[in-house]
């Protein structure tokens, strides 16, 4: 078989285009969704408590959403997470809550209050735009956060809710939530590359990490004691998603827009590809694809080490071309994926795709 030799490899790096978030919201002008019913919270932090915060998002972690970054914890002008990996950039002040692309944003995902608490102020009517250069991010000084919501849980601790989709904003100022009230949908509004819903945790008007909690040194060799209401496992490196299509990827731009989520791919396809969308990856980590016919026999197969430097997602692939000597035969096709770094696996996957 003739297999693509060509791999075309896309990278962005989020830190071009994103800034720190303003810590308030200068009006309201709700648009679309009706607000719920005013509630009383039950669970509004106490004096000397340190309230615990469920993730702000209706999803699960790993498999429909991410972490795509996290609190930047080096003070200075390089940047590092808590878990001591790259999976963050210089100044950011919160966590990135990510979901896989356009499409799934459209459907509706919803951004939860994370604890019980009084809605302090909101902002809706910003249009959902994937910033992806510096010039576009210029345009957005003083709502780089987008629709969003502000939330006071009491005795100085809030949290900041950025990027929801635009008219999906749900709350009202003055409104009392619950842990789990639905306050939006997550979007792309504002100084966003990507749809997710980010999450700045304050406590008496500081940002904090909610990996590590409060009073603990910058760095990411320190003690932590997690704000979370559960145990949230570190996860620097992942794969956003993976699948086939009958061409390659234009650019990262055709994956966050979900073109390539269920496209159309018969024995008439021109090529056959099987591309993945992973985060995380660093230089020096070994990309190993391989695609198998319907009776088992490796088409095509790729192990490489990756030369660029750490970047927040990227893209790659490896296909069939499809030709009257050597046909795309119908059946079930498969495609294998692993990320490796040193002697460790951090990815592996296979996806199949039936050719008719």
């Amino acid at each position: 078989m003739i297999a693509l030799s060509r791999k075309h490899l896309f990278t962005f790096l989020l830190a071009l285009t994103l800034a720190s978030l303003p810590s308030c919201f200068h009006q309201e002008t709700t648009t679309g969704a009706q607000p719920p019913a005013a509630q009383t919270p039950t669970t509004i932090a106490q004096a000397g408590e340190k309230p615990k915060f469920a993730i702000p998002i209706d999803c699960t972690l790993g498999q429909d959403c991410f972490i795509l970054s996290y609190f930047d914890r080096d003070p200075g002008p390089e940047y590092l997470d808590f878990g001591c990996g790259r999976q963050t950039y210089d100044g950011h002040n919160g966590t990135d809550f990510g979901i896989p692309d356009e499409q799934a944003m459209a459907r509706g995902v919803a951004v939860k209050a994370s604890a019980a608490g009084t809605v302090l102020r909101v902002r809706d009517g910003i249009p959902d735009r994937r910033i992806q250069a510096l010039e576009e991010a210029a345009q957005l000084k003083g709502i780089e956060c987008g629709n969003g919501a502000v939330i006071d849980h009491g005795n100085g601790w809030q949290t900041q809710y950025c990027h929801m989709r635009s008219g999906s904003v749900a709350v009202k100022p003055g409104m009392k939530v619950e842990k789990g009230t639905v306050l939006g949908m997550v979007g792309m509004s504002g100084l966003a590359s990507f749809p997710h819903v980010h999450l700045t945790l304050r406590y008496q008007g500081q940002p904090l990490d909610p990996f590590v909690g409060v009073s603990a040194a910058a760095g990411c060799q320190v003690e932590r004691h997690p704000l979370w209401e559960r145990n949230l496992e570190y996860a620097g490196t992942g794969l956003i998603k993976a699948g086939f299509s009958s061409q390659p990827p234009a650019d990262i731009n055709s994956l966050w827009n979900g073109s390539f989520s269920q496209p159309p791919i018969s024995t008439d396809s021109p090529v056959l590809i099987f591309w993945t969308h992973p985060f995380g990856v660093l230089k020096g980590d070994v990309e190993h694809f391989r695609l198998l016919a319907p009776d088992g026999t490796t088409i095509a197969e790729s192990k490489r080490a990756i030369e660029s430097p750490n970047r927040i997602n990227r893209s790659n692939y490896v296909g069939k071309k499809n030709t009257k000597e050597r046909p795309l035969t119908p059946g079930v096709w498969r495609g294998e994926y692993q990320l490796l770094r040193g002697d460790q696996v951090l990815i592996d996957i296979k996806r199949e795709v039936e050719l008719k």
